[in-house]
């Protein structure tokens, strides 16, 4: 039973509910944070995600600062670019175009392959374009939060490694890590990155990211110094290796509580098998689109390849629009997210599938989202 105090459930796609002990650690007293204790912990962090991301590669180099999942977009433009360099962006939604821009900040030219709303660019599509120009990076959304679309990492790299074996693969898992799986080894991925608060069940305020040994080469050899101080590898290179050997280390001051937070949620993650984690995700997103289904509603990612386990886009039924339905879902207990997809929001609702209220038994977080949104859509006469 939680001790947190009644509320709505919180299932949009991130921020996520969170396990009571998970918020507990956030409480932990004010602490030094080059002192042994603190270091320890962070130490363990860092160790934690090698095991959460699957690489067991000592060249590879997991980060952790503070700030937001969009933190690891600037991160991966000011290290592993340059001014003038090219950039092949994987169009799936709302991110794409954000990764873009920030390039675009960088002084980087950045491609859009874009797909139709709901679909993804299909690989013969990214072979052409591979072909076409040569790319410094790739980029690919592995879940688009704005759509629901889930892309095919593994068959993307080996598509890269085969076609344009220099070109660097960048993975924004900001609402897949945790929930999709993701073997960053075997799969060759040079970056990916996320945030705490979605399916690794984290408050926010924590960017995380996972660099290859390859890309810190890259990063290396770079001609010209990193575009930015706060997210320049060359301070904080040091300080994570440093963390990882549980060495006092200093460039900025992180957040203790955040860092006890995300080391109580990882250990909870790897208690147990993370192929469990994931079928528990799977499971989750096929109970809540066989729902929506029998509901007479479809996905915006129709094509059940490209649909995320960790949320599902839902499209309304015609003449139905969020501000309808999702006040009445509030009023029911549970919080959905609107449309974010700019050119048609007003046509759908989020529903996020993640963390404990996923593979905690003892909620009923999803089954109470599904009466509620028969009982709001009823209210408005297209249940």
């Amino acid at each position: 039973m939680s001790s947190q105090p009644p509320h709505p459930a919180l299932l949009i796609p991130g921020p996520i509910e969170f396990d009571d002990a998970v918020l507990q650690s956030m409480s932990h007293y004010s602490e030094s944070h080059v002192g042994a204790p603190f270091v320890s912990t962070f130490g363990d962090v860092l160790s934690n995600l090698r095991k959460l991301f699957q690489t067991t590669d000592p060249a590879s180099q997991p980060f952790v600062l503070s700030g937001s999942g969009t933190l690891g977009w600037d991160q991966v433009a000011a290290n592993l670019t340059e001014p003038g360099d090219e950039a092949l962006v994987l169009h799936t939604g709302y991110f794409a175009d954000s990764f873009a821009d920030c390039f675009e900040t960088y002084g980087v030219k950045a491609t859009q392959l874009k797909a139709a709303i709901g679909d993804r660019p299909q690989l013969d599509e990214v072979e052409q374009a591979l072909r076409e120009k040569k790319y410094k990076v790739l980029t690919v959304t592995h879940v688009d939060t704005s759509t629901g679309v889930l892309s095919e990492v593994k068959a993307l790299s080996e598509l890269v490694h085969r076609v344009s074996p220099d070109t660097l693969v960048v993975v924004d898992g900001v609402c897949s890590v945790g929930g999709e799986e993701i073997k960053f080894d075997e799969w060759k991925l040079d970056v990916v990155l996320t945030a705490t608060q979605k399916a690794i069940g984290c408050p926010a305020g924590l960017s995380v990211l996972m660099a290859s040994g390859r890309a810190i080469e890259v990063f290396k050899a770079r001609k010209t110094r990193p575009n930015s101080y706060f997210g320049s590898w060359k301070n904080w290179l040091p300080i994570m290796q440093n963390y990882e050997a549980k060495k006092a280390s200093y460039f900025a001051t992180p957040s203790p509580q955040l860092i006890h937070a995300l080391d109580t949620a990882l250990k909870q993650i790897l208690s147990r098998p993370l192929d469990q984690r994931f079928a528990d995700h799977r499971n989750a997103s096929q109970k809540v689109k066989k729902a929506i289904a029998d509901l007479g509603l479809k996905q915006l990612a129709t094509k059940p390849e490209n649909q995320a386990n960790t949320m599902t886009a839902i499209v309304l039924p015609e003449g139905v629009t969020p501000p309808d339905v999702v006040p009445s879902l509030l009023k029911k207990g549970v919080v959905f997210a609107g449309g974010l997809h700019k050119e048609i929001a007003s046509k759908y609702i989020r529903l996020g599938h993640m963390g404990v209220s996923v593979t905690d038994p003892n909620r009923g977080d999803l089954t109470k989202a599904i009466d509620a949104l028969r009982e709001s859509l009823a209210e408005v006469g297209k249940a």
